[in-house]
């Protein structure tokens, strides 16, 4: 590179939803009628008490007759849980607001309420585990010490000691 050539300039960085979104959307346009901007401003529209037990599933639209036809808006389905269901019914008007805001034409007309689980399962099913004592320690080495292959015995070793350390397991 000589002193007057420029150095190539790389692109400005992108964020990751917007990157994402790209890649989203045609998906979700296909299989469900709508854009992931739904998805992603769903906590916004639904409100804080709403958000995690509830979210949009798919745009139902009408079917079109022929090219001359008149827009028909959608029927919104959301899946929610069956606690949050009956808040859900009550607060159909004001999501229908919300929701038209969002695109800026009426796109909802209609909700139709599925109760399902949608709430998160808990990150980890692994039950808690303790710090082990001196005795449990020498159990751990008296079951794996005579093991000649160190691969085995050091699996054997964290199996045992993740046994032994259960918090959820009955003691003798």
């Amino acid at each position: 590179m000589s002193d007057f050539e420029r150095p190539k300039r790389k692109p400005p960085a992108r964020s990751l939803s917007d990157v994402a979104a790209k890649l989203v959307d045609p998906v979700l346009r296909k299989k469900a009628g709508m854009t992931s901007e739904l998805a992603l401003a769903w906590p916004e529209i639904a409100g804080p008490r709403l958000a995690g037990q509830t979210r949009p599933l798919e745009f139902r639209w009408p079917p079109k007759r022929g090219e001359d036809d008149p827009f028909e808006p959608a029927t919104l389905v959301i899946g929610a849980e069956p606690a949050a269901a009956l808040r859900l019914q009550h607060q159909t008007s004001e999501l229908i607001a919300r929701i038209n805001r969002l695109y800026g034409f009426v796109a909802v007309a209609k909700v139709k309420i599925t109760q399902m689980s949608v709430m998160e399962a808990s990150r980890s099913n692994k039950p808690g585990t303790r710090p082990l004592d001196d005795a449990d320690r020498l159990k751990v080495e008296a079951m794996v010490g005579h093991i000649v292959d160190e691969t085995l015995r050091q699996s054997l070793r964290a199996f045992a000691e993740a046994t032994l350390g259960r918090t959820d397991r009955k003691r003798d």
